[in-house]
């Protein structure tokens, strides 16, 4: 992982995915963000948005996720949110709009460190893009959930390890200490 040319994207952390199953991905990928931010490294939030007929509405009749409060993200991250490098708003499952695309292009970034809601979905098919265009893709597989049950993230770590390889998902710990390394100071408790 190549922290001097790499962005931390954190995938839908919006409350209209927390639930039981994916609330404790709250608190994890808070410490990630805050520890990437003390690095001086950029952040970049996505958010979805559905909309009336929808392929979520059309194929799975899911009509959640149009407005306020479940496109907030939750209040935990609402200060990271506003000194992020960017916020993507998306219609779809992928980081990879025609605005964040270029974004990394300009940015001139290599690899893409993912964490976030959901695993299986959102996290995956962005990281899965970011392969084929090129990036490094890393999955932070301990601050990253599914909101829907630990099984379902497990499946989407499974596909992730073929999609973008098994040395592309990493903890919380080693996204740690390649930041410490990066900056050359202990890591932050």
């Amino acid at each position: 992982m190549d922290i001097g040319s790499a962005a931390l994207i954190v995938v839908d952390m919006q409350n209209g995915f927390v639930n039981h199953h994916s609330r404790h991905a709250v608190h994890a990928v808070s410490d990630v963000v805050a520890q990437w931010s003390a690095a001086g490294r950029p952040v970049v939030f996505t958010r979805y948005f559905n909309y009336p007929d929808s392929p979520y509405e059309r194929f799975f009749q899911w009509r959640r996720l149009r407005e306020p409060p479940e496109t907030d993200i939750v209040p935990e991250l609402t200060e990271a949110v506003a000194r992020a490098h960017a916020v993507v708003d998306k219609t779809g499952y992928t980081l990879f709009t025609p605005e964040a695309t270029e974004l990394i292009r300009q940015s001139g970034w290599t690899d893409l460190v993912f964490c976030g809601i959901a695993t299986e979905s959102c996290v995956l098919k962005s990281a899965a893009d970011a392969f084929e265009h090129g990036y490094a893709p890393w999955i932070v597989t301990d601050a990253s959930a599914s909101d829907a049950g630990p099984d379902v993230h497990d499946a989407g770590l499974l596909v992730a390890r073929r999609l973008v390889g098994v040395g592309q998902l990493v903890t919380g710990e080693h996204v740690m200490g390649r930041l410490a390394a990066y900056a050359g100071a202990p890591v932050l408790e």
